[in-house]
């Protein structure tokens, strides 16, 4: 059986993403299907897909699981809070 797969650069949040209270800038995500992301490198932040982008941030975790992609990602500098 395949599994589809997409490769991606840029994190889109829809707006979507949750603060972890216990760490500093650190948001989960959930994205439908499988996607995969570089880990612990600058990547681009985008709230929608052809909105400006917001920021930086770096992937620190992924987990694949009933075609669900669970990213961790610090966010790293922030061009702007609107």
């Amino acid at each position: 059986m395949s599994m589809p797969l997409s490769l991606e650069w840029t994190l889109v949040t829809e707006g979507k993403e949750r603060r972890q209270e216990d760490e500093d800038n650190h948001f989960t995500l959930t994205l439908e299907g499988y996607r995969l992301y570089p880990l612990h490198e600058r990547i681009e932040i985008r709230r929608h897909q052809t909105s400006d982008q917001i920021g930086f941030g770096e992937i620190k975790s992924l987990t694949f699981t009933e075609n669900k992609t669970e990213i961790l990602y610090q966010l790293v500098s922030l061009y702007s809070v609107n």
